[in-house]
């Protein structure tokens, strides 16, 4: 028999264990790019992915393609897959919530990144990681051109790809599988690197960018 002081001790362990929330709305959800949306008030961004922002241009076929609009559309086109529920990981430093959503069964950002919509934003998550791999051998939505990656649109200074020492931007970002990495002039294997810009490698100017990026430094 449970006597009083075996419940108070019980309940405190109840109210002290942690919870999985889900922030669950049955109505409208509001898209506002391809990596982001509002569900109820809430401002969410999407876990594990990096999409092309609004406005931003890619390259396919030596054609301007607005890559940005078309993977908001696909997400636009995710979300009525069926009632959206989100499950927070984080916050981000412009206060919303970091979540991996669904629309039914459906995966919002798994979604997005084998339609070539988005990709798998390896700083914070591996996540995704082997759909985009399908995604870029199927050539599929960006991985059918070129694009700059929507973090070097986002902060334009790690793109000087075009005669980037005369800049002071010859610091080389690689990224090899999981490893992002980034070699200075002199090291061991920085001539042998070789950038490429729609893998999401890049040139940066200096070892804050470079690591504001999510690349780490080559062993010296």
């Amino acid at each position: 028999m449970l006597t009083l002081r075996s419940l108070l001790v019980l309940s405190t362990l109840l109210l002290s264990a942690p919870v999985a929330v889900a922030l669950t709305q049955s109505g409208a959800v509001r898209v506002v790019d391809g990596d982001s949306l509002e569900l109820g008030g809430e401002k969410i961004r999407l876990f594990g992915i990096d999409a092309p922002e609004r406005g931003q241009s890619c390259d396919r076929n030596g054609q301007t393609w607005e890559c940005g609009a078309w993977s908001a559309a696909m997400l636009a086109r995710a979300v009525q897959a069926g009632q959206v529920t989100c499950t927070p990981q984080d916050r981000d430093r412009f206060g919303r919530t970091v979540a991996i959503c669904h629309a039914g069964k459906i995966d919002l950002g798994q979604a997005q990144v084998r339609a070539g919509a988005a990709q798998a934003y390896v700083r914070y998550s591996d996540r995704y990681l082997p759909d985009q791999a399908k995604a870029q051998t199927a050539r599929a939505g960006v991985w059918a051109g070129r694009m700059v990656t929507p973090e070097a649109h986002r902060h334009p200074v790690a793109q000087l790809a075009s005669e980037p020492a005369r800049h002071g931007c010859a610091i080389k970002g690689n990224i090899n599988g999981p490893s992002r990495i980034y070699h200075m002039p002199g090291q061991r294997d920085y001539d042998a690197t070789r950038i490429t810009p729609e893998k999401g490698e890049a040139w940066f100017c200096s070892e804050s960018d470079a690591k504001d990026a999510g690349f780490r430094p080559a062993r010296r």
